[in-house]
């Protein structure tokens, strides 16, 4: 008979006890996994950010647009590479709840700029510059409305309207665009800014921000400078932060996720540890009896203490991995359901590296000192305590 076998017996014996414990933890370890992707995939945008690329909005607030004009002045600006120019069309497919992320650009800067990120047929994307009216259309909302290359779409404004009162322009799919990584976004879609502008019932000649990339990411103190000073002083100023602060600024205005979804898995893992070192006290207490048995037929100390303290990391990993098997299968359902807002949900390596080293850690708090006891046992107090 084997040790393991011993101690998955001694961990099965009390069914009760047993389920609830192992419940208590599969929870615990579904929500770590569950909670840790979702605040992965909500800062996605910052750790995919790229260090060579900057961001410049109105200095009021960056809802408040920016002539066109200053996208050629910000070009003849040295250590910069490319600038793409970005306007908030605030659009949405046949009905208001149906949002889709639409945004007017240049297509010949936009993969200039963001090329990095963003993955698509050279053809397809050669066809959509040609076409004024064409539109390139990220693979999720693609795949939300069914949407093909080559279907032509109506897509309404919830801001603009175009000259003679309409406030629906019609597309043709041009491309379907996808990323280069597992949580970049592809949860918006590009229109030319050339006919929206053109098309426009008011606010011509105006954008919302430019994205820049500098030629080497050492440059960018000196490029902020240069494109902040060039408008200080004007109708509208600049402000001018690398693409990853400017990302950090949205995440802040939700709160402090990170802060709040580190408090809910604390709480639940030191409920875990509470949990779980009172019922492996309980069960060791229960055994004293038999822990003297074992050691009058040749049981080593030593050998007692390392099936104890197996009991408690078996107890822990059963939970801890049916917990984030499970994460998996909901984090795929939410991938799945429709309009979600995020980047895809993944459990990723580190996240499961993270979650493989607080079970180490949890198996070695709550067992260690049951384990220490049933060393210290000498025989005659285990056989005689009732």
């Amino acid at each position: 008979m084997s040790d393991f076998y011993l101690v998955y017996k001694n961990l099965t014996r009390k069914k009760l006890r047993f389920f609830l414990t192992f419940f208590a933890i599969f929870i615990a370890f579904l929500m770590f996994g569950a909670l840790a992707a979702f605040d992965k995939a909500l800062n996605a945008g910052v750790e995919l950010s790229a260090d060579n690329r900057l961001v410049s909005v109105n200095k009021i607030n960056f809802t408040q647009p920016l002539p066109i004009s200053y996208v050629r002045k910000v070009q003849t600006v040295e250590g910069i590479e490319a600038v793409a120019q970005f306007n908030w069309f605030g659009g949405y497919y046949k009905e208001p709840r149906q949002q889709v992320m639409t945004f007017a650009v240049d297509p010949a800067t936009l993969l200039a700029v963001y090329g990095d990120d963003i993955a698509i047929d050279e053809e397809r994307y050669d066809g959509w510059q040609k076409n004024q009216q064409g539109i390139l259309v990220g693979k999720a909302v693609a795949d939300l409305y069914d949407w093909k290359v080559g279907d032509r779409i109506p897509l309404h404004s919830n801001i603009f309207s175009k000259r003679g009162g309409s406030s629906s322009w019609a597309f043709d799919i041009e491309g379907i665009f996808t990323a280069k990584y597992p949580q970049a976004d592809t949860n918006s879609v590009y229109i030319h800014y050339k006919y929206f502008n053109e098309t426009q019932s008011f606010g011509g000649d105006f954008i919302g921000w430019m994205g820049i990339r500098t030629v080497d990411p050492k440059l960018n103190e000196q490029v902020i400078k240069a494109i902040d000073d060039m408008f200080a002083n004007t109708p509208f100023e600049t402000e001018t932060v690398p693409e990853k602060a400017f990302n950090q600024s949205f995440i802040a205005q939700l709160g402090n996720i990170g802060l709040i979804l580190s408090s809910v898995v604390f709480a639940s893992f030191f409920i875990i540890l509470v949990i779980v070192g009172f019922s492996m006290a309980l069960a060791i207490r229960e055994r004293t009896n038999e822990i003297g048995v074992m050691k009058t037929l040749g049981f080593s100390s030593l050998r007692i203490f390392k099936m104890v303290l197996m009991e408690s990391f078996m107890l822990i990993f059963l939970g801890g991995i049916a917990g984030l098997f499970t994460a998996t299968y909901f984090l795929g359902f939410l991938n799945n359901a429709p309009q979600f807002p995020l980047p895809d949900l993944i459990l990723s390596s580190d996240i499961i590296l993270k979650a493989v080293m607080i079970m180490v850690f949890l198996g070695l708090i709550t067992g260690i000192v049951p384990a220490v006891n049933a060393l210290r046992l000498n025989i005659i107090t285990a056989l005689s305590r009732r």
